[in-house]
């Protein structure tokens, strides 16, 4: 078995530099690492506890056994552009000046990883540890176009900003993107990072982000994806809050064939609050898989987090969401919810929250339910004169409205609700 993921590794990694030959900006003993840790571990498969639904070395070598990254140049990416909101475009894992709003906010500052030096650079990879995990350790190894995204402390950004995610592969292909957000003490900000698929090809796309929320600071972000029947993605999280901080993110899947969300947050200091909501939709064989962790590590912290799924045809949900207590976080109040609707015989959702903890005076809870769309509410419509297709898709709007309220830039929420509508 091992010699087996190790085969899908070296496959990966000889076709990814080949077409793209010396690649990353990150120091030589961090790549080291990675490459050591990929070598030695492999991609995770089903026999891997974390990765129990989602055998992603089984979907590679299926999907990705000839990807010669090829991509095509930008598409016309105004239909993709928010309302009120600065956008920024990475363009196939690379920040792109040319393609971004020529918007210069006060206390923004955007820098490309090659551009970084000495404490700047070494920020890179402190967060999110190539030993946790094979995609954190592939993304540290091969991402060549990252960037660091930095509010100045005592600053409030007055627009969100909207860092657009486009992959326009003509061929099976692999993109590692990557960004480092890092949030001055007292500052706050609002972000969406979005992501499409404009190409024509299969793309395998691993993201990681690592957010640093310093004191006092205040970071709201909003994930939306919508890679299409030809994206397979793996989204990996990695945020620390500090003393007092402040982190929501509510998490939008709208499409994609495979999405694996991996959210960990870090709440190292004290008074610090973390918010994780998410909302997804399945269809056909589609397999969206949302894994959480709040790392509870000093006392007198708040977190919650609400999952809602609806799934349908033969698709598979996976919610695994783990409270981790800390013996020194005392005061702890954690919660947290997945709640689900299935929508056919076929449709399957797997739902395993976790508790864990190590000190004696938390308030901690979680809860799962999953039903079908309930039939007296639906009698109640259709008995006012309401169609069964309208009063069911206006249950289903009704049941995913609690996280989409959660949005805070208006021009997407609108868009959300619109691709609902149509999804629903």
């Amino acid at each position: 078995m091992i010699a087996e993921k190790s085969n899908t590794v070296q496959f990966i990694i000889e076709r990814i530099a080949a077409s793209a030959g010396k690649v990353g900006h990150l120091s030589d003993t961090l790549l080291s690492q990675a490459m050591l840790q990929l070598e030695s571990k492999g991609f995770p498969t089903n026999k891997t506890e974390d990765y129990k639904y989602c055998n992603l070395d089984a979907i590679l070598k299926k999907e990705f056994k000839n990807p010669e990254q090829q991509f095509s140049g930008a598409p016309d990416l105004k239909p993709y552009f928010l309302d009120d909101t600065v956008t920024l475009v990475v363009l196939n894992g690379r920040y792109s000046p040319e393609l971004s709003d020529k918007v210069i906010l006060k206390g923004l500052n955007i820098t490309s990883f090659d551009q970084l030096k000495g404490a700047e650079a070494a920020q890179v990879g402190s967060l999110a540890e190539v030993t946790s995990d094979a995609f954190i350790a592939l993304n540290t190894a091969f991402c060549s176009g990252g960037f660091k995204l930095e509010i100045a402390p005592n600053e409030e950004l007055q627009i969100p900003l909207h860092i657009l995610y486009v992959t326009t592969s003509e061929s099976e292909a692999i993109v590692n993107g990557r960004n480092l957000i890092v949030m001055g003490e007292n500052s706050s900000a609002s972000i969406i990072e979005h992501y499409v698929l404009a190409g024509k090809g299969k793309t395998f796309s691993n993201y990681v982000s690592e957010k640093l929320v310093s004191k006092n600071a205040r970071l709201n972000c909003s994930t939306i994806q919508e890679e299409g029947v030809r994206g397979y993605t793996v989204n990996t999280n990695q945020v620390q809050l500090e003393n007092d901080a402040h982190y929501d993110n509510t998490t939008i899947t709208l499409s994609g064939a495979l999405v694996r969300n991996n959210h960990n947050v870090v709440l190292n200091g004290t008074h610090c609050q973390a918010h994780l909501n998410g909302l997804f939709t399945s269809a056909n064989t589609q397999l969206v898989d949302n894994h959480t962790l709040m790392d509870h590590r000093m006392p007198h912290c708040e977190s919650n987090e609400i999952y809602k799924g609806i799934i349908s045809d033969k698709s598979t949900g996976v919610f695994n969401g783990k409270i981790f207590v800390r013996k020194d976080a005392q005061k702890t109040n954690a919660y947290q919810s997945s709640k689900n609707i299935l929508l056919s015989d076929d449709a399957t959702i797997n739902t395993k929250p976790q508790l864990e903890i190590y000190a004696d005076d938390v308030k901690c809870s979680h809860g799962t339910s999953t039903g079908r769309i309930d039939q007296e509410a639906l009698f109640y419509l259709k008995a006012r004169g309401i169609g069964d297709e309208s009063a069911r898709k206006l249950l289903l709007a009704s049941f995913a409205q609690e996280i989409i309220n959660r949005i805070e830039v208006e021009s997407l929420k609108e868009k959300v609700m619109l691709a609902l509508g149509q999804d629903l």
